[in-house]
C-alpha cells in the first residue's frame, strides 16, 4: 500500500524560499516513508505582479530549479509531483506547467494547464490568466508511478468534465489536481468538485493546494485533499496553515469500486 505526502503551501514571491520549503518537505516525506510528494499549483512562485514575476520566469531547460528538483528526487529516491511552475514558452507567453520528477533523476514528465482562469467574481476579484499564459493542448498521463497510471490536471481544469472523461477513459488510477483556489470559489465548489472527479473516474484524486494570505496580496482556500474512488475524503488539511500531510493509498479500492459501480465500462457515446 503506497504512502503519499501532500504539501500545503503559502508560496510567496521569492522562488529560492519556496524551493527551500519544497526541499525540506522532500526530506520529511522520505522520513515518513512516502513514495511520492505532491505540491500545489505555482509552488515555486506565486506573484500576480507580472512585471516582478517575469524576472524569475525562464524556459524549462534554463531553470536551475528543474535541475535541482531532479537531483533531489534522485538523491532521496522519491517521486516529486510538482503541482506547477511558470515557464517561458515561444510566442511571448508562459506556460503553467506541472512536472513529475522520477526518482531516477531523469527529466520530468510535463503537463501544461489547458483551461485558463479568466473570471470576474462577485467579490471584485478579476483574474485573466490567458493574458500571460498560453493554454496547453495535450492530455497527459504517466503509467510508471507507485499509484499506477497517474493523470495530470491543474486547478481550473477541475471545472471541465471533458478532461476528466478522457482521464477516466484512459483508466487512470489516480489524478493529481494541484491548485491555488480563491476563497469564494473554494468555499462554494472545492470539495464537491474534487469528490465528483474522483467518482467519475473511479480513481483517487490528490489535490495539493495553496493556503492563506500570500505576499502578492491574494488569499487562497487551502484544504488540500486526498479522495478515494468512492468519493470518500481520506485527507483534508484544512484552510488555516501550510503543512505536510500523509495518506496511505489502498490501490485495491479502485477495482472494488469499478466492480460495484462500473460506470467506466458502461459508458456509451452520446449522439450529436
Amino acid at each position: 500500500m503506497p504512502r503519499i505526502a501532500v504539501l500545503q503551501m503559502c508560496s510567496g514571491i521569492d522562488p529560492e524560499a519556496n524551493a527551500a520549503t519544497i526541499v525540506e518537505a522532500v526530506g520529511k516525506a522520505k522520513a515518513g516513508e512516502a513514495e511520492i510528494l505532491f505540491t500545489p499549483e505555482m509552488s515555486l512562485l506565486l506573484d500576480r505582479n507580472r512585471q516582478r514575476a517575469a524576472e524569475h520566469i525562464v524556459p524549462k531547460d534554463g531553470s536551475s530549479f528543474v535541475d535541482m528538483l531532479a537531483k533531489v528526487a534522485e538523491e532521496c529516491s522519491l517521486m516529486i509531483a510538482l503541482g506547477s511552475m511558470a515557464v517561458e514558452v515561444p510566442g511571448g507567453k508562459n506556460a503553467n506547467r506541472s512536472m513529475l520528477f522520477p526518482p531516477s533523476g531523469e527529466s520530468p514528465v510535463t503537463y501544461d494547464k489547458i483551461h485558463m482562469f479568466d473570471v470576474s467574481l462577485a467579490t471584485g476579484e478579476n483574474w485573466r490568466e490567458s493574458a500571460a499564459y498560453a493554454a496547453g493542448e495535450e492530455v497527459v498521463t504517466v503509467e510508471d508511478t507507485p499509484l499506477g497510471r497517474l493523470g495530470l490536471a491543474i486547478c481550473y481544469d477541475l471545472r471541465f468534465p471533458a478532461l476528466f472523461e478522457e482521464l477516466g477513459r484512459r483508466r487512470c488510477d489516480a489524478i493529481a489536481i494541484p491548485a491555488a483556489f480563491t476563497v469564494p470559489t473554494g468555499k462554494a465548489h472545492w470539495h464537491v468538485l474534487q469528490r465528483a472527479r474522483a467518482i467519475e473516474a473511479s480513481a483517487f484524486v490528490i489535490a495539493a493546494a495553496q493556503v492563506g494570505h500570500h505576499e502578492d496580496g491574494r488569499t487562497t482556500y487551502g484544504h488540500s485533499l486526498v479522495v478515494d474512488p468512492w468519493g470518500e475524503v481520506l485527507l483534508d488539511m484544512g484552510g488555516e496553515a501550510p503543512g505536510l500531510g500523509f495518506a496511505d493509498i489502498d490501490l485495491s479500492r479502485i477495482a472494488e469500486v469499478r466492480e460495484q459501480l462500473p460506470s467506466l465500462a458502461n459508458r456509451r457515446p452520446i449522439a450529436k
